[in-house]
């Protein structure tokens, strides 16, 4: 179960499913749990804050949202709640990469995203509350076409941030290369490539495997894949298996062995190299991090409940 501790929620990695399923939508609407270290997973990230607050730590820099705050960003990335406030209420939506395409923004916004910054917007009072909350019960309907004019009314929300007052939160220094937003065709065959790999990735596949399922030649395939996302083919299929392979991590009874071949490594070496370029540590660092019990405040300790 979730732990709590002087009100504050602490994230158990074992109840987490979205790092497992890259190409599904996943809705978390409840009280944000402080996370012992970060996670990454293949879909961008949408989080709006109905009260209290919730502090990130994200790719090179910070993130504290507040009530009445919307953010989006790259969950591709190790990204970590680290601490909130007693109260703290949100809707976390993790929408599959595809969908990130389909929003109207510039090329320039986009590629900053993909690289890991943070777009930040607060409109206190407005609408939003009422409208995240519809959202996330349409979401999470099993209705197909409740979802779909969820995700649409989201996108436009999204979208709309760019006439608002909004901060683009980012490391410093890193140079950006010149980005091209996805034309529909370009658009249409990111959508197949994210889905082949999406069903394949724990096999063996190349690029021509990929570009094969798109119709479409494999340095094409490579090149409207990288100036779109910002990665390559190997790096995106490198993504969904460490994410599929984090979540096989947080399990009571994982072997870093079996998870390595579970998730289409070829090698524990190659697995294990992969897996310290993202998360800066082994895997089997990862997991006793996981497992290690959460700090309690030093003011707090007469109120543990387990």
């Amino acid at each position: 179960m979730d732990g709590k501790i002087a009100g504050k929620r602490y994230w158990e990695p074992a109840k987490s499913t979205v790092e497992k399923v890259p190409n599904s939508l996943v809705v978390s609407h409840q009280q944000p749990g402080i996370m012992r270290t970060a996670h990454w997973h293949a879909q961008v990230e949408i989080n709006y804050v109905f009260r209290g607050r919730v502090d990130y730590r994200m790719h090179g820099h910070d993130a504290k949202l507040r009530a009445g705050d919307l953010c989006l960003f790259w969950g591709g990335l190790p990204h970590q709640v680290v601490d909130t406030s007693e109260d703290a209420w949100y809707v976390a939506i993790h929408l599959p990469l595809v969908h990130f395409f389909r929003l109207r923004l510039t090329a320039q916004m986009q590629q900053k995203l993909m690289r890991g910054a943070t777009l930040v917007t607060g409109s206190p009072g407005g609408s939003d509350d009422a409208d995240f909350n519809r959202w996330s019960r349409y979401l999470c309907s099993g209705e197909e076409a409740r979802i779909n004019h969820a995700i649409d009314e989201l996108l436009l929300r999204i979208e709309r941030i760019r006439f608002e007052p909004h901060r683009l939160l980012e490391s410093p220094g890193r140079p950006l290369t010149r980005a091209e937003a996805p034309d529909r065709t370009s658009f249409h065959n990111i959508g197949r490539i994210c889905a082949f790999i999406a069903e394949n990735f724990r096999h063996d596949i190349d690029s021509t495997a990929i570009a094969l399922s798109a119709d479409i030649h494999p340095k094409y395939a490579m090149s409207v894949f990288k100036k779109s996302t910002g990665m390559t083919l190997n790096e995106y299929v490198s993504l969904l298996r460490l994410s599929y392979a984090q979540a096989l991590l947080m399990q009571e009874d994982a072997n870093v062995l079996r998870v390595a071949m579970d998730s289409g490594f070829g090698s524990l070496s190659a697995f294990t190299k992969c897996f310290r370029k993202i998360a800066g540590m082994s895997p089997s660092d990862f997991r006793q991090r996981l497992r290690t019990r959460p700090q309690m405040p030093l003011a707090a300790a007469p109120q543990e409940r387990l």
